[in-house]
């Protein structure tokens, strides 16, 4: 996803580099640890945990600290191996990408005499400057020259919000009433500069105007009189929630269904899986052969695979299925097989096993759960026969695929219509009825099916 900086942004982004790794060299025995760029979209990301602490020793490739972002939550590995002798930033901190977070000294490392560990020269590129970017000052100075890190209302703000208020000569009260988008309430850079752009608007009005909300509604006041138990949403949670409320009011939601007989393709499955798993060392499940079905249905219908700008229609040439997972701990990711149309059904098994598993540990790098075009969620894993899912924005439809139950139906062969066993599921597509109308959505998930239904039995492995 391209990155736009408007004429205020540029402002504050003091020379942002392109980070081709994570460290800069200071002097011959020090290194700097920089906050790394997490994907093309992602500008700040904030510290979770500090791993390793001011005096702990490091190894190469040794986890640091745990950073979080809107997109993913990762690990932040040493370039180098040496003694970690300054840490810039607190946790629960928001840092601008391209900002030393940490100092390490790898002179123990060298042998004690400043030796470089890193023959290849560190690439650096300055693709905005505005300002000299200053030095890096360790968040104790930081604090003297913007406002508190909190406000008299206990409330925390990042040092770049900060930074922001006091060039915009914010007072606190002022940044009290902004309303935030992230973690814990928190405001986050997008949110006060969206609250710049409409500040001359407020301030012209005869009264205050209240701050800017996410949605146009108050939602209704909740008792927690009773026998109740209060539980604050984690991180991911929040994120979640906000973009479904999103979609909703982005996306007039449609959905439609259809009941698929996948009897062949679940005997060849049953048939096959411990061949395939010998063969191919990955055991086989039912989501690849979905997303190979998905894929070929994308290339009949390619209005599909489009997203919504305004008054234009952004068609997608590469066909990018993201499959949601459930995670241990309830919360929901959506990593996404990338040019999923030029995979064979052994290269998707591998992609679905890959990224499904990883998505359970918590290994997902940012850019595995962006750049989809299209997305599928199995509620059949939960024991649901059908679903009606909200839409992935910024994408425009979304399939469910429910469980797959035996049940009677209707077989017509040359000698006249039975009653037959067979093996059933339903699937429910929700699209945007802005550009995906009842024709082109219903005929792309009969589409689907058609290629489900017409599964050779006799096809190898």
């Amino acid at each position: 996803m391209p990155f736009f900086i408007c004429t205020k942004q540029k402002k504050y982004l003091f020379g942002i580099k392109k980070r081709d790794q994570q460290i800069s060299n200071t002097t011959m025995a020090q290194f700097e640890l920089i906050m790394p760029k997490m994907g093309e979209s992602i500008m700040e990301a904030t510290i979770l945990k500090w791993v390793k602490q001011e005096g702990d020793t490091v190894e190469l490739d040794e986890t640091v600290v745990e950073i979080a972002t809107d997109k993913v939550d990762s690990e932040v590995p040493s370039p180098v191996a040496g003694k970690i002798t300054k840490i810039l930033f607190a946790e629960n901190d928001t840092i601008a990408i391209g900002k030393t977070i940490a100092l390490i000294d790898t002179t123990a490392a060298a042998g004690g005499n400043g030796a470089q560990l890193i023959t290849a020269p560190v690439k650096s590129e300055v693709v905005e400057v505005a300002a000299p970017s200053p030095p890096p000052q360790p968040a104790a100075q930081t604090s003297q020259a913007i406002p508190s890190a909190k406000s008299d209302s206990g409330r925390f703000y990042s040092p770049l919000v900060r930074n922001i208020a006091k060039e915009e000569n914010i007072a606190v009260q002022e940044l009290d009433s902004i309303a935030g988008t992230g973690m814990h309430g928190r405001v986050t850079k997008k949110d006060i500069l969206d609250y710049l752009q409409n500040r001359g608007k407020a301030t012209s009005t005869p009264s205050a105007s209240p701050a800017p909300t996410r949605s146009s509604f108050t939602p209704p006041a909740v008792s927690t009189e009773g026998n109740v138990e209060i539980v604050e949403m984690d991180r991911m949670r929040r994120l979640i929630a906000d973009h479904m409320v999103m979609s909703k009011q982005v996306s007039p939601h449609v959905t439609s269904f259809v009941e698929v007989d996948v009897t062949n393709l679940v005997q060849w499955r049953d048939r096959m899986k411990d061949e395939f798993q010998q063969k191919h060392r990955e055991k086989i499940t039912f989501t690849p052969i979905f997303i190979e079905a998905v894929a070929r249905a994308i290339t009949d219908f390619p209005m599909v695979n489009v997203s919504v700008d305004g008054t234009k229609i952004i068609v997608k040439k590469d066909i990018n299925i993201g499959m949601a997972a459930a995670l241990p701990t309830g919360n929901l990711i959506v990593p996404v097989i990338k040019n999923a149309d030029q995979l064979n059904l052994v290269g998707l098994t591998k992609a679905v096993n890959d990224l499904a598993g990883r998505a359970r540990s918590n290994q997902l790098k940012p850019e595995e759960i962006q750049g989809g075009t299209f997305t599928m969620t199995n509620v059949g894993t939960f024991g649901n026969v059908m679903g009606t899912p909200i839409i992935n924005q910024p994408q425009v439809a979304i399939l469910a695929v429910g469980a797959i139950r035996k049940k009677p139906a209707v077989v017509e062969t040359e000698y006249g219509d039975l009653i037959a066993i067979r093996q059933m599921m339903f699937m429910s597509l929700s699209y945007d009825h802005r550009v995906v109308d009842g024709f082109l959505g219903g005929s792309f998930l009969r589409k689907i099916a058609d290629y489900l239904e017409a599964f050779d039995p006799k096809r190898g492995v």
